[in-house]
Parts: C-alpha cells; sequence; structure tokens
C-alpha cells in the first residue's frame, strides 16, 4: 500500500515553558521546522492566548504543520502532515524536539490516503449511531 501523505501526531512534553508562551519564537520554530523538511511555506497564522498558551498553522504546499501549548504544563501538541514523497516530516519533528527543549515525546505516524498499486484508494464506510464514519 502507498499513502498519499504522512501525518505525525506528536505530544512534546517538558519544554521549556518560555519558549512555549512566546508567540513569535513559536512562530519562528514553525516556520523553521517546515523549511528545515524543505516544504514550501505558504502562510502561517499564530495567536496567543492570556493568560498564557499559543495555537498556530504553517499552511505548506505540501498541507500543515499545527501547534497549541501549555506553558504553565511544559507541554505542547504538535501535528505534522505533508503529502507526497519529496518531504520528511520526521526532520520538522526533531529540529522542534531541540527548539522547544523537549525533554520527553510521544508520537505517532498515520498514513494518509491510502492506496493499492492500481491508485484505488482503499477506505470503508460504517454506520455508527446512526452516524456515517468514512475511513473508520
Amino acid at each position: 500500500m502507498q499513502a498519499l501523505g504522512k501525518h505525525i501526531l506528536a505530544e512534546f512534553y517538558k519544554c521549556d515553558s518560555a519558549v512555549l508562551n512566546d508567540v513569535a519564537l513559536i512562530e519562528k520554530f514553525m516556520v523553521d521546522a517546515a523549511k528545515k523538511a524543505r516544504a514550501t511555506v505558504i502562510s502561517s497564522s499564530f495567536h496567543h492566548f492570556s493568560p498564557f498558551g499559543v495555537s498556530g498553522v504553517v499552511v505548506i504546499a505540501e498541507s500543515h504543520l499545527t501547534i497549541h501549548t501549555w506553558p504553565e504544563y511544559g507541554y505542547a501538541s504538535i501535528d505534522i502532515y505533508t503529502c507526497g514523497n519529496t518531504l520528511d516530516p520526521w526532520i520538522s519533528f526533531k529540529y522542534l524536539v531541540k527548539k522547544l527543549k523537549a525533554k520527553d515525546t510521544s508520537m505517532m505516524e498515520i498514513k494518509r490516503g491510502l492506496f493499492d498499486v492500481e491508485g484505488t484508494l482503499k477506505h470503508k464506510t460504517e454506520k455508527t449511531d446512526n452516524k456515517e464514519m468514512v475511513g473508520v
């Protein structure tokens, strides 16, 4: 099976709280993480919450990187989603581990848009509680 994209879901623990609360620095690190993986950055949007915390997205031609921080817990959740085979999202992941000074991480990679060698997308449709769920 081949996939249209790779999606890394990451948990960063025991990070530098000052870094996690600095919206300008978080945006710089996220944009730089995309560039390190040779992604084409389209735009970015970040917001600082009061009294603390940052959320943001870097839109790349190949998909996106997102972050939500909880400085009071030294924690950040990060998604790195890249489409195609030209980028390695793990380059972005490793860069962010260093920059956020994460002492512990948990992550998983999900293949998105699975298809067979004939090019047929693989999915299934299930009904759960009267709601149709695709790809579950």
